[in-house]
């Protein structure tokens, strides 16, 4: 065979590399677990966010005449999908508002935790020392205290009402952040670019939001998701033994105590808003995982 027959390879192709960006999203849409996680989550936040829409009933009007109507998989009328409670309220109705009530309280008390949390672990990170060592003392007395038996404490002191119930849950889970930031800040305090920063005389501030802040921050999302499931866990908890979010407010957890008592009878009482709540509590922890996977430096190719 002649050099005029031979197959010539074909030339090589020079392949842009990847940006980091570019990188971090290519494995952000292979992960099933993250995208199962946020499509759920978007799901469950829409829901929330256009209740209104989507029934012609209110979660609190009563009709005693259609109480305990069973849902339509059950032999129950179109009228109510998923039948009525004790008080012949719509069921779905008040699911789609307790929505409301279970993400807002797990994004409000996450978000006073993270403040709470950041402020200090970034602080002992940062300066070590006497302040870590401050820092490194509050956070052994929180962990100390038992979050379920405080909260509960709390709660039977000052009243079982939704503002109440928010800022127990957020001054009691800040210790994870603190934790995770106060270690994630001693590893980038030690890197160059902060040396090197503090040595051409940027100002602290600077060096906080420009130089730690932005390395921390997928810890920071990480722990905000799974603080967030805990909180509403916590809520829901503390509703079901009737010290949480007070009736007639739409909540999950007051949800399934209003149905123990039929849960012999009527078990689509708990089961419905059980499945509900496991499914919220489920997508965050799979999207902070899918976080902590897509953004950990060990995982990246």
């Amino acid at each position: 065979m002649t050099e005029a027959n031979a197959i010539k390879a074909p030339p090589a192709v020079n392949r842009k590399p990847r940006s980091p960006r570019q990188a971090m999203l290519r494995r952000a849409l292979r992960h099933k677990g993250l995208l199962f996680g946020l499509a759920t989550m978007l799901v469950i936040a829409l829901i929330a966010i256009f209740a209104p829409f989507l029934t012609d009933y209110s979660p609190y009007k009563q009709d005693l005449l259609a109480r305990m109507k069973p849902p339509v998989f059950l032999g129950g009328t179109s009228k109510h999908l998923l039948g009525t409670d004790a008080l012949g309220r719509d069921f779905l109705t008040r699911l789609l508002y307790g929505a409301r009530i279970s993400l807002m309280i797990g994004l409000i008390a996450a978000t006073i935790s993270a403040i709470i949390g950041t402020v200090l672990g970034v602080t002992a990170g940062f300066f070590g020392g006497k302040v870590d060592l401050f820092v490194t003392f509050l956070i052994n007395v929180r962990l100390a205290m038992p979050v379920v038996l405080v909260a509960l404490a709390v709660v039977s002191l000052f009243g079982g009402s939704l503002v109440v119930v928010v800022s127990v849950l957020g001054l009691l889970l800040w210790d994870r952040f603190a934790v995770v930031l106060r270690s994630a800040t001693m590893q980038v305090r030690k890197l160059e670019y902060v040396a090197a920063a503090e040595i051409l005389g940027a100002s602290l501030p600077r060096m906080l939001v420009k130089d730690i802040l932005p390395n921390v921050m997928n810890h920071l999302i990480v722990i905000f998701t799974l603080e967030m499931a805990h909180a509403i866990i916590l809520e829901a908890a503390l509703s079901f033994l009737g010290l949480g979010v007070q009736p007639p407010t739409p909540s999950w957890g007051l949800m399934i105590s209003e149905g123990k008592e039929m849960l012999l009878f009527e078990p689509w009482m708990i089961t419905i808003p059980g499945i509900a709540l496991f499914l919220l509590v489920l997508s965050i922890n799979m999207l902070g995982d899918g976080i902590r996977d897509v953004t950990a430096p060990e995982g990246r190719n």
